[in-house]
């Protein structure tokens, strides 16, 4: 029989047309109360709402891989898929996003260290205050534009040789420093030919007349992570490179126009700092060996602090390379400058291991610092004292510089740590200065295993991330550098950061033949825009979000990430709710594997406002 309303009526079906009525209202009442918004615990400013106006994510690659059958559990839960199933990728907030209004300098901008309101208002430039960080409160929400005529950029490994002028056009060095072969520009190419001030015959002459002058030293064995202090453009430490050597080039943003910006387009690691009147960002006992060639530090100056600070972070053992006109010219100035270089390294029981010139008249010493109390205690003059073990705090951030010896490192019962094993065997070996506690060894070993087993299995064949192109990577949340080690066989380095509110696992890193740096990413980074390929995080928000906005986390993120670079997320769905909506508004591509982790890529857009 046809059914129709007015043979419902005739019907008398009015307790169906009553019962359905209730059933439809019902159901709509449960859809609206259960539809979930990300931003129940996101707050929102005026400038912004929420928007599904863009494209859809590309979907996950068809030979992703569930990680259960393949992958040791994390140390976080697994996430279930389940939870993932209600996550809409293509929802946005609709910030209106500015480009950063400071003119030609917008394009390099650095928050902490471009706080020109800040460095106006300091008392005293004398000890390179004025270089030092200043970070603007509160964080700054806008964008660093890009450059005329950026490119995508050269890939490595000719990039040591040669970077796209338009990416950094900064033609200062090549007329500053034309006579010493640190960079030249031809065509739409800066290239560089491997020289430097004190490389007068190039760089790979200068490391093997380090090498001849100290057998000890053994390149890439006995020695595998260097400080090059004012390292330039970072030739010395490039070329290391092939010698299984890596160098962490650091140098002030200064006259000396982008070097580290140079340093960091070529492929080669590098990072912002002076040694001012505040300790650097590295553990104490970290560097096998410390270089400076002409780097411009008064190693004597305020009593000997900056060389101090040197020998804090320099190991047990470890070599001090110094190539400066005092250590081979004759004039009064060097003179007297050698004298009280002479003065201070004996105080510190600094050895000179050898010193020499070579054929084009370059000459340089080399220290090693004490592997034992032995000299300390047969000092006369206690000059500088060593420093309280009681005040010790190994999370140098913001810590101003001391006058005393950093005590030299020893185990829970008083043994001294003993030099890490020859590379390679030391980034998989146990690191001397691994807690003592009974399953200390066994996490550290589960932790390897972990991330060799989803860097192996996940990251590098699930995902749609093009490898080839990645050859700058940060890990802004290390560990133990789990991350880094399983990625040691690739044509990349990995700048490793420990947030100062995590467990302090930096001296592990380096013990590992790693490198690494303390930050709070609460504030920026001292790096340039775009100057690396790929960011990975593995569960950092959770003890940002008591202390600052997923917002400015994500503009950090942006500044410092190449066009068409990758972030790589693992994290909770929480977060990963949270953090989705600001990479779309962005206008970065994003897609989540396996419920749990959300891969972003930044494009090429900037805002529209000039």
């Amino acid at each position: 029989m046809q059914i129709s309303v007015p043979n419902l009526f005739k019907e008398r079906k009015y307790p169906f047309l009553f019962a359905l009525s209730i059933l439809l209202i019902s159901f709509t009442i449960l859809l609206l109360t259960n539809s979930y918004s990300p931003f129940t615990s996101l707050p929102l400013s005026s400038d912004f709402h929420i928007s599904r106006s863009h494209p859809p994510s590309p979907p996950p690659p068809s030979s992703s891989r569930s990680t259960n059958d393949t992958v040791r559990s994390p140390p976080e839960p697994v996430l279930r898929n389940d939870a993932a199933a209600d996550v809409d990728l293509n929802v946005s907030l609709d910030i209106k996003w500015r480009n950063c209004k400071l003119g030609a300098a917008a394009v390099d901008y650095i928050p902490c260290l471009d706080n020109w309101k800040a460095i106006k208002e300091l008392k005293s430039r004398k000890h390179m205050e004025h270089r030092e960080r200043h970070c603007p409160s509160p964080s700054p929400r806008c964008l660093a534009p890009l450059p005329t005529g950026y490119k995508v950029s050269v890939q490595w490994p000719k990039s040591r040789d040669m970077i796209w002028y338009d990416n950094v056009p900064h033609p200062k060095l090549v007329e500053y420093k034309k006579e010493q072969n640190w960079v030249r520009k031809s065509g739409d190419y800066f290239v560089f030919p491997g020289g430097g001030t004190q490389f007068k015959n190039g760089v790979i002459s200068y490391i093997d007349f380090i090498q001849k002058t100290l057998p000890a030293i053994k390149w890439g064995k006995h020695i595998r992570v260097i400080l090059d202090v004012g390292c330039g453009v970072a030739s010395f430490g490039g070329f290391l490179l092939d010698k299984e050597v890596i160098t962490m080039s650091f140098a002030p943003k200064d006259e000396h126009e982008a070097q580290i910006q140079f340093a960091l387009e070529r492929g080669i690691p590098a990072t912002l700092s002076v040694i001012g009147t505040q300790k650097l960002t590295f553990p104490d006992n970290a560097y096998d060996l410390i270089h400076c060639a002409r780097c411009r530090v008064h190693w004597d100056g305020d009593g000997g602090k900056p060389l101090l600070e040197l020998n804090r972070i320099l190991r047990p053992g470890g070599f001090f390379i110094w190539s400066a006109t005092p250590v081979y010219r004759d004039d009064e100035r060097d003179r007297n400058v050698w004298k009280s270089m002479v003065a201070l390294t004996i105080s510190m029981c600094w050895k000179v291991v050898a010193k020499t010139v070579d054929s084009s008249g370059i000459g340089l010493v080399i220290y090693q610092k004490p592997a034992s109390y032995s000299c300390y205690e047969q000092r006369k003059e206690k000059r500088p004292p060593l420093c309280d073990q009681k005040n010790k705090q190994n999370v140098s951030w913001y810590e101003p510089l001391s006058y005393c010896l950093s005590r030299l490192p020893v185990d829970s019962v008083g043994n001294m740590l003993s030099w890490p094993r020859p590379w390679p065997q030391r980034l998989s070996s146990k690191p001397p200065s691994l807690p003592s506690e009974p399953d200390a060894e066994d996490i550290f070993n589960e932790d390897a295993k972990h991330w060799a087993a989803l860097v192996s299995d996940v990251y590098l064949d699930g995902l749609a991330i093009n490898w080839a192109r990645i050859r700058n990577v940060m890990d802004i949340n290390a560990g133990y550098g789990g991350f880094a080690a399983a990625l040691n066989e690739l044509p990349l380095w990995v700048m490793n950061v420990v947030p100062i509110d995590a467990q302090d696992t930096l001296s592990i890193i380096f013990e590992r033949g790693l490198i690494g740096v303390y930050h709070d990413w609460c504030e920026s980074f001292n790096t340039y825009p775009r100057t690396y390929d790929l960011l990975h995080s593995s569960f950092l928000f959770r003890n940002l979000k008591e202390r600052c906005d997923i917002i400015d986390v994500a503009v950090e993120m942006d500044r410092i990430l190449r066009p068409g670079g990758y972030l790589l997320v693992q994290d909770t769905m929480e977060t990963i709710k949270k953090l989705n909506p600001v990479l779309r508004s962005l206008h970065w591509s994003t897609s989540l594997y396996q419920g749990q982790f959300l891969v972003g890529k930044k494009g090429f857009w900037r805002p529209s406002d000039g």
